[in-house]
C-alpha cells in the first residue's frame, strides 16, 4: 500500500450519518476495498462466486479480491444500493472477470432462490457462496424492541442465509465452499446491538452444524467474524456522534478496513483453506475471543 492510502487507513473517522442501508459512495473517508500491493495468484481461477451484500463494504472487498484471484462474481444487493453495485461491477471487470448484478430483497424467498438460479444460468456453475448481507437494530433498551422488528432482523440476517444456501446446495459439489459473515459481537456481546448480536450467534451455530452435515459431500463451510470494520452499515445504523472515532476501542486503536477482512475469505475459499471447515477467522484488531 502506498503511503497515502496507509495514512488514510489510520485517519480518524469523523461524525456522520446516512439513511439505511447506507452507501459506500457517501462515506468519509472512503473504505479501502483492496490494497494496491495485493497480487493475485490464480487461487480461484475460473471459479464462480455468489456474494450477498456484494455491492459495498466487506462484500465489495471480497468481490474484488476474488476477481483478482481469477473468479467470476455475482453480487446480490438492495435496489437502493445500485450505485455502489455498479461501481463494484466495474472494479470486477477491471480485473478481467465477469460480474452479474442481482438487485432485490433478501426477505423475499423467491429472490433468494432466484439469485442462485441466475448465477448458474449466467456462468454455468456455482463454486463459492458468501452469505454476507446484514442490517443492524440499535437498541438502547432491548425491552422496548418490538416483536416485528426482532423477527424482521432475523429474517434479513439469518433466515435469508438459510434460504440462499438451501437453494445453492443442488449446484455445490466436492471442493466447493460456503462462507458466512458472523461478527465479533457474537462472541463478546454488544449492549446496544442485542438483537444483531443474537442473529450473528445464530449464524455461528448454524455454520458449525451445517459444516457437519456437508462434510460427507466434501463441501467446506466456514465463517468470518469481523470486528469494527469501516463499512456503510456503520454510518447507516449507528448514532452520528458514535461514529466519530469509530474503531478506536480496538487493541490496534483504529477501525479495520474491508481489505483487511477480504483475505480471510480468499483463504477459506481457496485450496489454502482445504483443512478448514466449521471454523471462524477473526479479523478484529486484537479482541481475544473463544473461537
Amino acid at each position: 500500500m502506498d503511503a497515502k492510502r496507509e495514512k488514510e487507513m489510520k485517519k480518524n473517522i469523523p461524525a456522520q450519518s446516512q439513511d439505511k442501508p447506507g452507501l459506500e459512495a457517501e462515506m468519509d473517508p472512503a473504505p479501502i476495498y483492496i490494497r494496491d500491493t495485493y497480487k493475485g495468484s490464480e487461487k480461484l481461477k475460473d471459479k464462480v462466486a455468489l456474494i450477498t451484500g456484494g455491492d459495498s463494504g466487506i462484500g465489495r472487498a471480497v468481490a474484488v479480491h476474488f476477481a483478482r484471484e481469477g473468479a467470476d462474481v455475482a453480487i446480490a444487493y438492495l435496489p437502493q444500493e445500485e450505485k455502489d453495485a455498479q461501481d463494484t461491477c466495474k472494479l470486477i471487470e477491471k480485473e478481467g472477470r465477469k460480474c452479474l448484478c442481482l438487485p432485490g430483497d433478501m426477505r423475499d424467498e423467491a429472490y433468494c432462490k432466484d439469485v442462485v438460479e441466475k448465477t448458474v444460468k449466467k456462468f454455468g456453475k456455482l463454486n463459492i457462496l458468501v452469505n454476507n448481507h446484514a442490517s443492524e437494530l440499535y437498541e438502547e433498551d432491548f425491552g422496548e424492541t418490538k416483536n416485528k422488528d426482532l423477527v424482521g432482523l432475523f429474517d434479513i440476517n439469518f433466515f435469508s442465509f438459510h434460504r440462499v444456501t438451501t437453494a445453492a446446495l443442488k449446484y455445490l459439489s466436492a471442493g466447493d465452499t460456503i462462507i458466512n459473515t458472523s461478527s465479533v459481537n457474537n462472541y463478546k456481546g454488544n449492549d446496544p446491538l442485542v438483537s444483531y448480536s443474537a442473529t450473528k450467534g445464530a449464524i455461528s451455530a448454524w455454520t458449525r452444524s451445517i459444516a457437519k452435515q456437508l462434510a460427507e459431500k466434501k463441501i467446506r463451510v466456514n465463517m468470518v467474524a469481523p470486528g469494527p470494520i469501516w463499512t456503510p452499515l456503520i454510518p447507516a445504523c449507528m448514532k452520528e456522534k458514535d461514529v466519530e472515532g469509530f474503531g478506536k476501542q480496538s487493541l490496534m486503536g483504529r477501525a479495520g478496513q474491508p481489505c483487511e477482512c477480504a483475505t480471510c475469505y480468499v483463504f477459506l475459499a481457496s485450496e489454502d483453506g482445504s483443512y478448514f471447515t466449521g471454523q471462524a477467522l477473526h479479523p478484529n484488531g486484537g479482541t481475544i475471543v473463544n473461537a
